[in-house]
């Protein structure tokens, strides 16, 4: 009989030895794809010598703690290598393509498949959880009670997508080697499926995915993509990888293209192209100034001045956003004013029927569009904040700032 764990679950479990003595707890969860792109190979066990490597081999169950059948001296020592895929570094909060659905997703969750052997039991990557209810079983854990914790996750439905349908996100090139990372599902798409995929990918991330991808199936795709984006794919790739896939572009969209980018890469970029495709784009080319624009994060759930306890649950429900955005609800009256934030925590606590601004938390802080970025980073630090509303001259709510924003804020000025 098959069970499902959380990941989250397992993370930070009690790990028990032959004797069974309490040795450590769970770090971290191993799959190595050489071996089986499904199946739990390794635990990493954080012990008070350092980190050991257990073998899913020594593992005899994982139902109120790991237990294994040697003793922790016998559990290897070092660091992992890189042909092993981490599921909480290399996974979890992790965007990934979801194939089936044509879009970029967040890992909030993954579901493992545990299944009862002849003589041990066999963990398997089941899927992966898309959804709120991974975010706020992470979110609440050992923060409220767990009978009220299951209570709520009972009622927001799974977002799941099966392991089969996941095509994972590799930067490093010879680690997408050691990985067995390609994108031949991916390539099966539209072009226009694949231009909204790449879209909603990181700059390294594009590129990652247009140096796996068919060059013909890579110049369809890029005829898709956003101007903007096109020319910052261009600018990251080598040129003769770069002139192959022009090549097989329409010759209008590939001097349109080229004419966006700086001189020099273009020039660059014909040097690498077939003569005859290089004459045919070269006489059509127009070079002109480029122009670039940002972009606000807009998912966050926002309610009525009389929404209830129950109407934030079924927002929860039907919400597609990430961990940080469901940490906080915000209420905000006919007009779009924001009125009042409410925490998570408080609305687990909260009866069906109570009015969310009865929950709501004081004070009630907020940022103009205007601020700038070493006051939103204070402000963050001054209040202990998860999520920062952003509203405008009126108080309209038309933005949210969340803590991963500022940590890469941070990031960026270190």
């Amino acid at each position: 009989m098959n069970h499902t764990l959380a990941l989250t679950e397992l993370l930070g479990s009690p790990v028990f030895d032959a004797a069974g003595a309490a040795c450590g707890r769970v770090r971290e969860v191993v799959v190595t794809p050489q071996e089986d792109t499904t199946r739990i190979s390794t635990l990493i066990v954080k012990t008070r010598s350092g980190n050991r490597m257990l073998s899913w081999t020594s593992v005899v169950s994982i139902n109120g703690g790991v237990r294994a059948s040697t003793g922790s001296s016998e559990w290897g020592t070092g660091e992992p290598s890189e042909g092993m895929f981490l599921l909480e570094r290399d996974l979890l909060d992790q965007q990934v393509i979801d194939v089936n659905g044509r879009k970029v997703v967040r890992v909030n969750d993954v579901d493992l498949h545990q299944e009862q052997g002849a003589d041990r039991v066999i963990l398997k990557v089941g899927s992966v959880d898309v959804g709120p209810r991974g975010a706020v079983r992470r979110l609440l854990k050992g923060v409220v009670p767990l009978a009220a914790l299951q209570a709520l996750l009972r009622r927001i439905p799974p977002r799941v997508i099966p392991w089969e349908f996941v095509d994972l996100i590799e930067t490093d090139p010879a680690r997408r080697i050691k990985l067995k990372i390609s994108h031949d599902r991916l390539a099966k798409l539209h072009p226009a499926d694949i231009a909204d995929i790449i879209e909603d990918l990181a700059p390294d991330e594009r590129e990652a995915v247009f140096e796996t991808l068919d060059e013909e199936v890579a110049a369809g795709a890029l005829e898709e993509v956003e101007p903007k984006l096109q020319k910052s794919i261009m600018e990251s790739l080598d040129s003769d990888r770069a002139a192959d896939i022009v090549e097989e572009m329409n010759p209008d969209a590939a001097a349109d293209l080229l004419a966006d980018l700086p001189e020099e890469r273009t020039e660059e970029i014909l040097e690498e192209m077939q003569p005859e495709e290089r004459e045919e784009v070269s006489g059509l080319l127009e070079f002109e100034e480029n122009t670039a624009a940002g972009r606000m994060t807009t998912e966050y759930i926002a309610l009525g001045l009389d929404g209830t306890v129950d109407e934030a649950i079924d927002a929860l429900r039907h919400f597609e956003g990430g961990v940080e955005t469901v940490s906080t609800m915000f209420l905000v009256d006919s007009n779009g004013t924001l009125v009042a934030m409410v925490p998570l925590a408080k609305l687990v606590l909260g009866e069906a029927g109570d009015p969310l601004l009865s929950l709501a938390q004081e004070p009630l802080i907020s940022c103009h569009p205007d601020t700038k970025e070493n006051e939103v980073a204070e402000l963050f630090d001054k209040y202990n904040l998860l999520t920062l509303p952003v509203v405008d001259d009126n108080k309209k709510l038309v933005g949210v700032i969340t803590s991963d924003d500022v940590i890469s804020l941070l990031r960026a000025k270190l």
